[in-house]
C-alpha cells in the first residue's frame, strides 16, 4: 500500500470532481430536470416516457430499437414501458409487416392529446430558462453538446 503522505503526480491525479466533465454534465442534467420533473409528474408520464412521446411525434412510427436509441433508453426499460405506455393508450405497438420480429411503436391520439397538454408548460418554463441563462447561451451550449456527443468511444 502506498504512503498515504506521497503526493500523487498531478497529470495522474483524478480531476476534482467540480471540474469533472461526466460529473458536470449531470449536474447540469439535474438542474435542468429539476424544473421540467415537476410538470411532467402533474401530467403523469416520467422523463423517459416523455422522451418516447417526444420521439414518436417528431418522427412517426419508429422500430422499438430505434426509439431505443434516439431515447437513450435501454432496451429492457423500453420493453417495460411500451407495456405500460400502450396499456395507458398512449403509444401503439404492432409488428412490421415485412419482419415479424420487428416491434413497430406509434404515437397514439392519446399521446398526441397529452403532448398538446404539456406543451404550453414546456414552452413556459424554456422561456423561463431563456431569460436566466440566456437564448443564445442555450442554443451554444445545445450545439456543444451535440458536437461533444459525437465523440462516442
Amino acid at each position: 500500500m502506498k504512503n498515504p503522505t506521497d503526493i500523487p503526480d498531478d497529470s495522474l491525479a483524478p480531476r476534482a470532481t467540480r471540474r469533472s466533465l461526466p460529473i458536470s454534465l449531470l449536474r447540469a442534467r439535474e438542474a435542468m430536470m429539476s424544473h421540467f420533473r415537476p410538470m411532467l409528474d402533474k401530467h403523469g408520464v416520467n422523463e423517459q416516457q416523455w422522451r418516447v412521446i417526444r420521439v414518436l411525434a417528431e418522427s412517426g412510427k419508429l422500430d422499438a430499437s430505434e426509439v431505443a436509441e434516439r431515447t437513450h433508453i435501454l432496451a429492457p426499460s423500453l420493453t417495460r414501458m411500451i407495456r405500460a405506455m400502450t396499456e395507458r393508450g398512449l403509444i401503439s405497438k404492432d409488428r412490421d409487416a415485412g419482419d415479424g420480429r420487428r416491434v413497430m411503436l406509434e404515437i397514439a391520439p392519446a399521446g398526441m392529446e397529452l403532448l398538446r397538454r404539456v406543451s404550453p408548460d414546456s414552452a413556459r418554463i424554456y422561456a423561463e430558462l431563456e431569460q436566466r441563462f440566456g437564448k443564445d447561451r442555450i442554443e451554444e451550449l445545445i450545439n456543444l453538446l451535440d458536437a461533444l456527443s459525437q465523440l462516442k468511444a
